[in-house]
């Protein structure tokens, strides 16, 4: 068995939490909406249509936000097809994913389904092919209490009140030339620029965030950042980061590894944030919201077989990865990157919640399970609150294909208001166990409160609606604890939630 050192110290911060780093999203795509969270023929379907099945999993997922209604959707989006009487709402070619939207499920019915799901919505507007005006209104319509066009409107589609949306995206990867009005940053920070000012007229309460590079690895990351900034820097709150990986050669060990990029692009801009506020001469400190995040790979010759045989048909089965064993390995030290950022990344939204590359599969007229990724992402939501600490790890390391002197335990830890301390790890080895020290002295009388951890020898196992257990979580064995030191032991190829309370 291998040894690891954690050094904790409660004065020894990252920053607080916010619990908007454990949001989702639900784009109209695939079935994520119609067959995902909406089934009205359902047997467990409500009195708008919504799964009761679905709604548990993600109340259980504890996911505070959702991202609506896309995504590369919104770019061709207009957002007043989705209000009024559902007989009346057109059927729409949506070009982002070539199939027909029959806007069922609009702005009120998603209201509906976020409030009993428990979660707020996070609204992205079409910064593609239409522009400020259109964002001022929907902020409007959302937003104001009444006597204006576009609240009256609202009143008229049977809400009263206001749906009282605080967070929005300005657009989605507008770099991208897969999208619908793609910019050049100088057009996209004017644009977006402009619909900020008019948005917070409208709502001073409201916060923005302005479109990121779509990856790190297109080739004017960095250069976007910069250009666009520079046009809207003031008039916005946070900056997006969109990042998915992929081990189409089954590289394990790279695949795991992988992490450490999404630690240097938030890094990295986060730096360039900072750099815009230096050259202005600014007090505004932007943040950053990692929109979008996941493992993504799994189903993308299967889409295209799709798109062959089923073109502009509704709710086509796209996207629908099959998570194994190692791809939560992975989603846990991505959230572990989060935390460890928690004083830059204020929002991060697991992309996406139901079917479309999702924790959660269900199956038409049958059940609904949960995938292994769901696993990590549920105890990070329920247990990393609080502060994130300065998690000083010593570990032995590894190198591969695309990085060096990777550690193979991956951790951090969080404290709540309560003293409660979590410590969060994932161990990368392939073969070996290890006992990590955790060093809690600071803490004072600290005791066990449970040990979580997954662990399955293959690699490639999943879950299925048959067998939707094969990979889930165990309780393992309470840390001893001697002279403030714990000591956890871990097995090879696992995720580990460790907690300790006040004694």
């Amino acid at each position: 068995m291998k040894r690891s050192r954690i050094i904790l110290d409660r004065d020894f911060t990252v920053g607080e939490i916010d619990e908007r780093i454990y949001s989702s999203f639900i784009e109209h795509l695939g079935r994520a909406v119609y067959g995902g969270i909406y089934e009205p023929s359902h047997p467990e379907a409500d009195e708008l249509g919504f799964r009761k099945d679905v709604i548990k999993l993600v109340k259980d997922l504890g996911v505070p936000m959702v991202r609506y209604p896309g995504g590369n959707f919104v770019s061709g989006f207009n957002w007043e097809d989705s209000v009024g009487p559902v007989e009346d709402r057109p059927k729409r070619l949506d070009l982002a994913w070539f199939t027909t939207e029959t806007n069922e499920v609009g702005l009120h019915e998603f209201a509906e389904w976020t409030k009993k799901a428990g979660s707020d919505i996070m609204y992205a507007i079409n910064l593609g092919t239409r522009g400020p005006e259109q964002a001022r209104d929907i902020v409007e319509y959302a937003n104001h209490p009444s006597g204006s066009r576009f609240s009256d409107l609202r009143i008229k589609n049977g809400r009263k009140d206001p749906i009282g949306i605080k967070l929005w995206c300005l657009g989605n990867e507008m770099d991208g030339p897969w999208q619908m009005g793609q910019k050049t940053a100088k057009e996209y920070g004017r644009a977006a620029n402009e619909a900020a000012k008019m948005m917070k007229w409208v709502d001073p309460d409201i916060e923005l965030v302005a479109c990121g590079s779509s990856s790190s690895e297109m080739p004017t990351f960095g250069s976007w950042e910069m250009e666009m900034l520079d046009e809207c820097y003031e008039n916005v709150d946070y900056v997006s980061l969109h990042r998915y990986y992929e081990n189409p050669t089954g590289d394990t060990p790279g695949f795991l590894a992988r992490a450490m990029d999404m630690d240097d692009f938030i890094k990295s801009v986060a730096s360039i944030c900072d750099a815009i506020k230096g050259k202005k001469h600014s007090k505004h400190v932007l943040n950053l919201s990692f929109d979008e995040w996941n493992v993504w790979y799994h189903s993308k010759e299967q889409d295209k077989e799709i798109w062959k045989q089923d073109k502009w048909n509704r709710a086509l089965p796209l996207l629908e990865d099959v998570y194994n064993f190692e791809d939560a390995l992975l989603v846990g030290s991505m959230l572990i990157t989060l935390i460890r950022n928690a004083d830059r990344v204020k929002v991060a939204c697991l992309a996406q919640l139901v079917n479309v590359i999702a924790p959660i599969m269900t199956r038409n007229g049958g059940g609904a399970w949960a995938q292994t990724i769901y696993y990590p992402f549920m105890h990070a939501s329920k247990y990393g609150r609080g502060t994130a600490l300065n998690t000083i790890v010593d570990s032995p390391v590894y190198s591969c294909e695309d990085f060096e002197n990777v550690p193979y335990i991956d951790s951090v830890a969080t404290v709540d208001d309560s003293g409660e301390v979590t410590v969060f790890i994932v161990n990368r080895d392939m073969t070996e166990d290890y006992e990590v020290e955790v060093d809690l002295r600071s803490f004072g009388d600290l005791s066990p409160d449970g040990h979580i951890y997954m662990h399955n020898d293959d690699v490639k196992a999943v879950n299925t609606e048959e067998s939707p257990f094969n990979v889930a979580p165990s309780e393992g064995a309470a840390p001893e604890i001697h002279e403030g030191k714990a000591l956890v032991r871990v097995p090879h190829l696992s995720w580990n939630v460790v907690r300790f309370k006040k004694a």
